[in-house]
């Protein structure tokens, strides 16, 4: 059986398919957005709040609220502060913009998504709601998927172990899904706010690593690293060893040789 080669690509049909990723990267939430403002599943989102706000007991109350902490505000604040002060020890500066970029200014866009859509809170009067704002999309929700789905790209290259590498994608996933069904359960946000929430934020990490693909390069590159960490602008030059002169016997009249 021959082994199949993977086809390379050129280098116009590489910055199609950029251009591709990029611009989907960026229409999509406009256009789900704009979906938003319609809403042809409003019955299926409105029946499965009700269903889970009739059911909802402060104990299930107090389990949600801790299931959707790691998408919350100030845990990913907190979460982000660490991972730049790793970074800027690290000097990882590519990482260090990557991460600026995804995260908050993932969050960022959502935020103008909510605007956008002006859709209101399943709930805003009961025993256990306690939150303002705007509904579609969640943004306990994109946030999780923009923080964790960026350390998995960090971390993915330097795992080797497919077990590993499956237990960490795994644990990543659990921790959105965990937040975005606690953000239903809870009555915050309806199913497509968060369905659109973990779809913006799938295309907004494709677009930022699309975006810092050629910086990732670069730094591969032969001589990046001593530029990194010296501050030289290249590889350090290697100058040829100097001639050393090899004398010869007495009985030779020929002069002395050089080696090279």
């Amino acid at each position: 059986m021959h082994a199949k080669t993977k086809r390379k690509l050129t280098k116009p049909q590489k910055q199609m398919k950029f251009e591709y990723h990029t611009v989907n990267a960026f229409t999509l939430p406009v256009f789900s957005g704009l979906l938003g403002l319609v809403n042809p599943f409003s019955r299926p989102d409105h029946d499965i709040a009700f269903w889970f706000h009739a059911h909802l007991t402060r104990t299930s109350a107090t389990l949600l609220e801790g299931l959707s902490e790691p998408g919350s505000g100030l845990w990913i604040g907190i979460v982000l502060s660490l991972a730049v002060l790793v970074f800027l020890w690290k000097r990882r500066w590519v990482w260090l913009a990557t991460l600026i970029l995804t995260v908050p200014g993932g969050m960022l866009l959502n935020e103008w998504v909510k605007f956008l859509v002006h859709r209101p809170r399943p709930f805003l009067q009961g025993p256990f709601v306690d939150w303002s704002g705007y509904s579609f999309a969640s943004g306990h929700t994109i946030g999780a998927t923009l923080l964790y789905g960026q350390f998995l790209l960090l971390l993915l290259p330097a795992i080797k172990s497919r077990r590993w590498r499956a237990a960490v994608i795994s644990l990543a996933a659990l921790l959105i899904v965990s937040v975005g069904f606690s953000r239903i359960a809870l009555g915050a946000h309806y199913l497509t706010d968060v369905l659109a929430a973990i779809i913006f934020g799938v295309l907004w990490l494709t677009a930022c690593a699309l975006l810092s693909r050629p910086l990732h390069r670069r730094r591969s590159a032969p001589g990046a690293l001593a530029e990194e960490a010296l501050g030289t602008p290249g590889p350090v030059p290697i100058s040829a060893p100097a001639p050393v002169l090899v004398p010869v016997s007495a009985d030779d009249s020929s002069l002395p040789t050089l080696v090279s």
